[in-house]
């Protein structure tokens, strides 16, 4: 395992984007081919570096090591969710994550690629988009609710 004392830690990447909230479509290679994260990830701009939310498709990941920092979980329970600097915008990024689904725990090498190209604001994500609809149909079905309430207690009358 690297250590950030001994290795020099990869510089954040410059964007120059506004500050705020976005999501970038991103890749992942390595491994058994098995692993998987969410895509696009969430991408937090501030003071034109970026921090990308990473999702994995498993909860088996305790931590992961991007630019020679270790990062360790920003949730207890449900898929393992880092929150790393990005390193490259244009580059691949090398990042190692230890499993604890075998046996014993492995530090596995992967390979993240972004599109910066395809970056777009946080709330026109598909997540978003679905979210949105969830919430519609929550009120569609709120209001049909109370509208037969109300007729029911008026027939009883």
């Amino acid at each position: 395992m690297p250590d950030s004392a001994a290795n020099t830690p990869a510089p954040p990447a410059f964007i120059e984007m506004d500050d705020g909230d976005y999501a970038i479509p991103v890749s992942l290679e390595g491994g058994s081919g098995k692993a998987s994260v969410t895509t696009p990830a969430a991408l937090k701009v501030k003071d034109g570096t970026a921090v990308m939310t990473l999702v994995w498709g498993s909860e088996n990941y305790d931590y992961m090591i991007s630019g020679g920092v270790k990062y360790q979980r920003v949730n207890e329970e449900g898929y393992s969710t880092f929150e790393i600097p990005v390193t490259s915008f244009t580059q691949p990024m090398t990042v190692i994550a230890d499993t604890t689904a075998m046996s014993v725990p492995h530090e596995v090498e992967y390979t993240l690629t972004l599109s910066p190209d395809d970056i777009m604001a946080g709330n026109q994500t598909p997540q978003a988009a679905a979210q949105r609809v969830v919430y519609m149909a929550v009120g569609i079905i709120s209001v049909c609710a109370a509208v037969s309430l109300v007729k029911k207690r008026r027939l009883r009358k």
